[in-house]
């Protein structure tokens, strides 16, 4: 099947490049509303799995017996700036499981955030596990461990018993047998899943159906009231659901992989651009909601920066847009 082009890069009246992807959206049945490409698609889920893998706080019990709130939750499920009330939340959690920063093992690299990372420089400090993007999933995951008495120093294992916890509420949220989801490292290195694109909406699809009160509602309930832990200040995770609060939960993935729970008719929308291009998520991300009809007017002028980046030379003159070009149809 022919990848659909999604994006176009113009430079003066042309079109100079292009990014190609498929986009799925689900109901919480598994039914498609609506698609572009093959739904079949097989997408690494890298960082839109972390939702997935916060749940499991919940089902657990680990959640109450850490008395960890709304925001903890919010901080496990997101892919963090390194910002320092993210970083204070993250340094807290650990206490709480007496635990220090150096339990992490998801590495180190500066903040997301460029003035947090220009504060450290300007500071002569260096980043901490604590600074990484996946600081708040690695927390969970020895939460868990610490939870369940399981072995701490290997909790990255793809044969740990936090790692088949985990797996196994991707799969159940995905509606996957675990043995049908191939296993990875991602960058944090932490396992990572593929999924076909159907079955990525479907599990966001069953997030934003959740009942008030279930495990999913109230992580949805979390998320929806934290939308600064789920990225940070200036991104577009962030941007999207202060837009529209309470109506949607915007995950990005790496490697251009992108999600949506959306709270209006439960639906679940997962897109992958094919080249792994971060330049056509923002303006596909905001047309999928436009043509969604989910956008208001005031979240339509909010995130109208994302919606067609301008390209400008280094004379700052306008020479391009990057645009989406793609319809989902009826």
């Amino acid at each position: 099947m022919d990848v659909p082009i999604l994006v176009e890069v113009t430079r003066g009246a042309a079109v100079e490049s292009r990014h190609r992807g498929q986009i799925v959206v689900a109901d919480p049945r598994g039914n498609l509303v609506k698609h572009l490409g093959d739904p079949e698609a097989l997408v690494c889920m890298r960082s839109l799995a972390k939702p997935f893998q916060a749940l499991a706080l919940l089902t657990t019990g680990a959640m109450e017996a850490f008395g960890f709130g709304a925001e903890e939750l919010a901080l496990f499920s997101g892919s963090l700036s390194g910002q320092d009330f993210q970083v204070d939340l993250a340094a807290r959690a650990l206490e709480r499981l007496g635990l220090s920063p150096e339990a992490l093992q998801c590495g180190v690299h500066p903040p997301l955030h460029r003035p947090s990372a220009q504060a450290l420089t300007q500071a002569g400090a260096k980043p901490t596990p604590l600074h990484n993007t996946c600081a708040g999933k690695h927390t969970a995951m020895l939460a868990l461990c610490v939870y369940h008495k399981w072995p701490l120093e290997n909790y990255l294992a793809v044969d740990h018993p936090v790692q088949h916890l985990i797996l196994g509420t991707v799969g159940r949220m995905a509606g996957l047998p675990r043995e049908d989801i191939k296993v990875a490292i991602d960058g944090c290195g932490a396992p990572v899943f593929y999924l076909p694109l159907k079955n990525i909406a479907l599990g966001y699809a069953r997030l934003a159906g959740s009942q008030p009160g279930s495990p999913g509602g109230r992580l949805m309930e979390a998320i929806l009231a934290h939308p600064r832990h789920i990225a940070g200040d200036g991104r577009l995770d962030t941007e999207v659901m202060t837009a529209l609060p309470g109506k949607a939960f915007a995950k990005s993935g790496a490697e251009g992989g992108y999600a949506l729970a959306l709270k209006e008719g439960g639906l679940g929308v997962a897109l992958k651009i094919e080249d792994g291009g971060p330049r056509a998520l923002n303006p596909t991300v905001v047309a999928v909601l436009e043509q969604l009809g989910v956008l208001t007017p005031t979240a339509r002028e909010a995130l109208a920066p994302y919606a067609h980046p301008l390209i400008l030379n280094h004379r700052q003159e306008e020479v391009g847009r990057i645009q989406p070009a793609f319809s989902l149809g009826g």
